[in-house]
């Protein structure tokens, strides 16, 4: 594709521009409005300035997308209430034998948690679970914090649901989700052994000293807070799905409100004990004023019955979300799967829907839509297209010095324009060109693009949002708050994603 004309080209250059500014620094002191608005505003210009037309910028929105988004973060909704979290991050001091064993821990139960519930969604809800283990054995937070922010973009790469360049990339190429899984699913495992084995070298010294060295003041959590710790789903509608796009503005548990709430339940416990407890007289006799009343056993038959009711409700959740794993295996619709499981589950609850959908975030639907006609406009411009033909000749599938090149490429723009931009300006155009060699080629591209766009998250603190959201869920925990800085992040990223990202190419399949 040849550039358009001139006025396209400039316009077109500037409206990208605001976006991706407002996208990757959204507190901008001139247009503070926000990563949101600043894709809306981009959308808007592109409109505006007549690089697209209005029929051409609805056509843009790609529904199947935005429609699997929707459904995903709603099943996973339905899962924090139904423990689902509650129970990984149990996993992760059951019977541990050490710090080393924790990070092992934390690499795989974040890995697998993320490809199967984002992300974001895992770094969310496991971040201050983290923080509270790490400080209960006195050891130092950032090692823990860093493998379970990176394991979570590692492990996102294995299925189509796992992040959103990952749904574009399914959508675009309509590559099953068992396809998919089977393509990306050795990289992802090799990948994270690779990156808890990079982080236990890297912090050996740290790790064999129960010493906090870095911050002597963090206060020790005892075993007791962590395992009465409850995570909050509010928080989960705040946190977009898509790396490095959406604004983190979650706010942590309050723990001093989790002590009150398991102590106020003690208490409870301990007053209902008293009154439906028996006394005897000394002569060993019952005392007929201290039976219980029927009102009383009436109480407890309820109890136990709300009790089976909250069962059987939980089960519920998780066999619609295997069935609908199931289903996604079997090929069927991935958006209108997604779709159907979270109507299921709405149907299921029984109750007034609108607390749960209040917390899907809309805002990253928003972004999505504002999104796809900005980079629709700046395809339009030709300027991507004529980038690329520059770089095809040396980008070849077929090759390993092409895929080194392609995969520089992909990792230099993840970090520059962010990974879901990054696949939606790349797309099209390593796919037709690998289309040219092959069928098989074609889909390994796709592979490529898929696991190359999400290690490369790992990178820098800035380079995912499943980064952010753990910088700022572990600095803004009550009573336990550590700033995991940019270059603690940086030493480990870049010889971790550049290793990682180097051994799962030669395993995509």
């Amino acid at each position: 594709m040849a550039l358009a004309a001139t006025y396209k080209v400039v316009l077109g250059s500037i409206a990208f521009a605001i976006f991706w500014v407002l996208a990757v620094f959204p507190a901008v002191p001139l247009l503070p409005i926000g990563r949101t608005a600043g894709s809306l505003l981009g959308a808007m210009l592109m409109v505006l300035f007549r690089v697209i037309t209005p029929d051409e910028a609805y056509a843009a929105i790609d529904l199947p997308i935005l429609g699997l988004l929707f459904g995903t973060m709603v099943v996973s909704i339905y899962l924090e209430r139904a423990d689902m979290f509650k129970y990984l991050g149990k996993l992760l001091s059951w019977k541990s034998k050490g710090a080393k064993d924790l990070i092992c821990r934390i690499c795989l139960v974040s890995a697998i948690s993320s490809a199967f519930f984002t992300n974001d969604t895992s770094c969310v809800i496991l971040t201050e679970f983290v923080l509270k283990i790490a400080r209960q054995h006195n050891l130092p937070p950032h090692p823990f914090l860093l493998a379970l922010a990176s394991s979570a973009n590692i492990g996102s790469s294995a299925t189509p649901i796992g992040n959103p360049q990952n749904l574009v990339i399914a959508v675009q190429s309509k590559i099953s989700f068992g396809d998919f899984l089977v393509g990306v699913l050795p990289a992802m495992l090799v990948g994270v052994s690779v990156n808890a084995l990079i982080l236990i070298i890297m912090y050996w010294r740290l790790l064999s000293v129960h010493k906090d060295e870095e911050d002597g003041t963090g206060e020790i959590v005892g075993e007791d807070d962590v395992s009465s710790h409850r995570f909050s789903p509010a928080t989960m509608s705040h946190i977009s799905a898509s790396n490095s796009m959406d604004h983190v503005q979650s706010s942590p548990n309050n723990i001093n409100g989790s002590l009150a709430t398991h102590l106020d339940s003690l208490r409870n416990r301990v007053n209902s004990g008293d009154q439906l407890e028996i006394q005897r007289s000394p002569c060993g006799s019952i005392d007929s004023n201290d039976i219980s009343s029927p009102a009383q056993f009436s109480e407890e038959k309820e109890s136990k019955t709300e009790h089976w009711k909250n069962k059987m409700w939980k089960l519920c959740v998780y066999l619609v979300t295997i069935g609908m794993l199931v289903a996604l295996l079997m090929g069927l619709n991935m958006s209108w799967t997604a779709i159907t499981a979270s109507l299921a589950l709405v149907v299921l609850d029984f109750k007034d829907a609108r607390p749960c959908l209040e917390k899907v975030s809309y805002s990253l639907l928003l972004f999505f839509c504002g999104m796809f006609i900005t980079v629709e406009g700046f395809n339009k411009t030709g300027i991507p297209s004529t980038l690329w033909n520059f770089m095809e000749p040396h980008a070849k599938v077929d090759r390993v010095s092409g895929i080194a090149v392609l995969a520089v490429v992909i990792l230099l723009l993840s970090n520059v324009a962010s990974n879901v931009p990054t696949v939606l300006l790349l797309g099209g155009r390593v796919a037709a060109s690998a289309a040219a060699i092959s069928a098989s080629e074609e889909k390994k591209a796709w592979l490529i693009l898929a696991w190359v766009s999400t290690v490369a998250g790992n990178l820098s603190l800035l380079g995912s949002a499943a980064n952010l959201i753990v910088c700022e869920q572990a600095r803004r925990a009550p009573h336990l708050g550590y700033t995991l800085s940019f270059w603690n992040h940086l030493k480990f990223g870049v010889p971790s994603t550049l290793i990682v990202t180097a051994i799962g190419l030669t395993l995509i399949r």
